[in-house]
C-alpha cells in the first residue's frame, strides 16, 4: 500500500549507498535505544539494507511496503539476515498500523509539487514521537521538485536539522532532515557524530570538503580556457597545478574522538593563541573561559563542535579582516554558533583572518550536535574561539600548544 499516493515517487529518482546512508543517519547516530520507521521499503532496496545494518542492540525498526514491494516479501528478506536482525525488525501491512518513532524515512524521493509535499509532511505528523527527525529525498535536478517545494523544506525545519546534497548518485539527490518539535538537550551526549555527505573520500581515512572539489574544478576549468585560448602558451599549466593543492586546503581527515564524557575537544586544529577568563554582553551573563585557536594555511580548516549540545542560535558580528594572530582579530568578522548544554552555555566563534573571508557553518539552529562532530569551516588562514562557562570547565592547554580538531583534549568539565 502506497501511504501519500499524490506524490509521484518516479523509477528514475532511484537511491544509492551514499545517498541512503545519508537518509539514515540520523538512526545510525544514536547509541541510545531507537525507533525507526521506513515508509516505503523495498526488500532489495539500499535505504532497507542501511537501516537494518544501523541497528543496535534495543532498537527498533519498522517497515511500511512501498510500490515495488509486499510486505511479504519484505518478511522474507528480513527473516533471510538471521534472527538478530528479525528480532528487532517489525513489517506492518499498512502505514495505519505503525507507530510513533524517533527517526522516520521515506525510502522512495519525493518528485511532486509543493502541495504534494505539504501533505506528505502534515501527514507523517501523528508517526513522530516528541523531537522526531524526518528524513526523506528530493531530486537536486533544477525543476523536478519546484522552488516552492524547496522553500517549504526551509521553513519546515523549525527546530533543525537541516539538508545534505549527494551528487554521487544518479540523478543527484538533495536529502532533507527535518525537526518538528523540540529535541532534549540531553540526548545530544548520546549521539555519534553525524555523517554528512558533504566530504568527498580520498583514501580510507581522508576526505576532501565539497568546496575544495569545487575549487578544484574551477582551477581545472580554468587551465582547460586558458589552453584553449593560448595553445602555445604554457600559462594553462598555473592554474592546472594549483588545483591539487587548493584540494589539499580543504582536506577533511577522520578523526578518533575521546570517549572522556568531561572532555572538551578543541574545536580546530592550529596553535593556542589565548586561554584567558573574559565577559561577553553577545553571549549573556557571567564569566566565561575563552580558548582562541590559530589557523595556519596549512592547519586542517574542517572546524568541529568541541561539545555535545543543542543549537540554539546563530549570528554574525560584522568587522575588519586583520591578521588572525593580531590583537585587532577580535574586531574581525566572526560567525557564534551557541550551543546549550548540560553544563550551560558554550559558544564556538569562527573568526575570519587576513586572507580567510569566507566561512561555512552547517548546523541549523536547533540541531543536536555530538561532540567532534564537523559544523563547517573557514576558508584559508583564521582563528577559532571555544567559549565555556568559567566556573563549569578547567583548560588543559596553554598558550603555543598545537592541537587537532576534534581529538585535541582543551579543557575538562569539573
Amino acid at each position: 500500500m502506497t501511504p501519500f499516493p499524490s506524490v509521484s515517487t518516479a523509477p528514475v529518482t532511484g537511491v544509492g549507498p551514499r545517498a541512503a546512508r545519508s537518509l539514515t543517519a540520523e538512526f545510525a547516530r544514536h547509541n541510545a535505544a531507537t525507533t525507526a520507521l521506513v515508509i516505503g521499503a523495498d526488500h532489495s532496496s539500499t535505504v532497507v539494507a542501511a537501516a537494518v545494518e544501523a541497528l543496535l542492540p534495543g532498537d527498533t525498526l519498522t517497515l511500511v511496503a512501498g510500490e515495488r514491494s509486499t510486505a511479504e516479501l519484505l518478511r522474507d528478506h528480513i527473516t533471510g539476515l538471521g534472527s538478530w536482525i528479525a528480532d528487532r525488525v517489525r513489517i506492518v501491512e499498512s502505514l495505519a498500523e505503525a507507530e510513533p518513532a524517533d527517526v522516520v524515512v521515506l525510502g522512495e524521493p519525493l518528485t511532486g509539487t509543493a502541495e504534494e509535499t505539504r501533505a506528505v509532511l502534515d501527514g507523517l505528523s501523528k508517526y513522530l514521537t516528541d523531537g522526531a527527525v524526518v528524513s526523506l529525498a528530493t531530486p537536486a535536478v533544477p525543476g523536478r521538485t519546484g522552488g516552492a517545494a524547496a522553500e517549504l523544506f526551509r521553513q519546515s525545519a523549525l527546530f533543525g536539522v537541516g539538508s545534505d546534497l549527494v551528487v554521487r548518485n544518479q540523478p543527484p539527490l538533495r536529502i532533507h532532515r527535518l525537526r518538528f518539535s523540540p529535541a532534549d538537550t540531553a540526548k545530544a551526549a548520546t549521539l555519534a557524530p553525524a555523517y554528512r555527505p558533504s566530504s568527498v573520500p580520498v583514501t580510507r581515512g581522508m576526505h576532501i570538503d565539497s568546496n575544495g572539489v569545487a575549487a578544484a574544478g574551477i582551477a581545472l576549468g580554468l587551465a582547460a580556457l586558458a589552453r584553449s585560448a593560448r595553445p602555445q602558451s604554457k600559462l594553462w599549466l598555473l592554474p592546472a597545478l594549483a588545483a591539487a593543492p587548493v584540494a589539499a586546503f580543504f582536506r577533511d581527515p577522520e578523526r578518533d574522538v575521546p570517549t572522556d564524557q568531561d572532555a572538551v575537544v578543541a574545536a580546530s586544529d592550529g596553535r593556542v593563541l589565548s586561554v584567558e577568563r573574559l565577559t561577553d554582553d553577545r553571549l549573556g551573563e557571567g564569566e566565561f573561559l575563552r580558548i582562541a585557536v590559530f589557523l595556519s594555511v596549512l592547519d586542517v580548516h574542517v572546524n568541529r563542535m568541541p561539545v555535545a549540545g543543542r543549537v540554539t542560535d546563530y549570528f554574525v558580528i560584522d568587522g575588519g579582516y586583520a591578521n588572525a594572530m593580531t590583537a585587532a582579530a577580535e574586531h574581525n568578522v566572526a560567525a557564534y554558533t551557541i550551543l546549550d548544554t548540560d553544563h550551560g552555555t558554550v559558544a564556538v566563534a569562527q573568526r575570519t583572518g587576513l586572507i580567510a573571508r569566507r566561512i561555512v557553518q552547517r548546523t541549523p539552529v536547533g540541531t543536536l550536535v555530538a561532540r567532534g562532530e564537523r559544523m563547517g569551516l573557514i576558508r584559508f588562514g583564521s582563528r577559532t574561539d571555544v567559549y565555556l562557562p568559567v566556573d563549569k570547565a578547567d583548560a588543559t592547554v596553554a598558550v603555543g600548544d598545537i592541537v587537532r580538531g576534534g581529538t585535541s583534549i582543551i579543557a575538562r568539565w569539573k
